[in-house]
């Protein structure tokens, strides 16, 4: 009978003998060295129309997290039926530039620090406007426009009258 307890607990104290190195070199500092990940934080973002305050389904927001003025890659995300979206990845303490895009309304974008372990940032978004065109009047900078091209409609004639032989 104590053949039979010592034949039966002999390999469980071999086992034992053979995990005590590795529990040893544990202690030493040899073994893998785990580093925690960063706390982050829980940026929601809630996309609404600008003149009404209603939210935008589908809508796309892609987040770029910025290691100083570089881009670190993104993650792009869709709004649910109440216009929001929530992403729980980049590090408290860094800036995020959160871009969103949407049918039929004026792709927007900006930087947002994260100095805390949550973020609440409403975007309103606007339709689009018309495009600027160098090559129409605009009633905002006709004064200045106007006296610009006056003083190059100058310099052209007196370079001409130079240019012509007298006679």
């Amino acid at each position: 009978m104590i053949r039979t307890g010592i034949r039966r607990g002999l390999p469980l104290f071999a086992a034992a003998l053979a995990a005590l190195p590795a529990l040893h070199a544990q202690e030493q500092g040899r073994g893998r060295k785990y580093k925690p990940p960063p706390p982050t934080c829980k940026i929601s973002v809630t996309v609404v129309k600008a003149w009404d305050g209603k939210p935008i389904e589908d809508a796309a927001v892609v987040f770029h997290p910025m290691k100083g003025e570089r881009d670190d890659g993104n993650m792009e995300l869709k709004t649910n039926e109440d216009g929001k979206t929530v992403l729980n990845m980049i590090p408290v303490g860094d800036t995020v530039r959160i871009q969103v895009i949407a049918d039929g309304f004026q792709t927007y974008g900006g930087d947002y620090d994260l100095p805390n372990d949550t973020r609440d940032v409403t975007i309103k978004l606007h339709r689009p406007t018309r495009q600027y065109s160098i090559y129409e009047s605009h009633p905002d900078q006709s004064a200045s426009n106007q006296s610009n091209s006056q003083n190059s409609k100058n310099q052209q004639q007196d370079s001409q009258s130079s240019q012509k032989p007298q006679p």
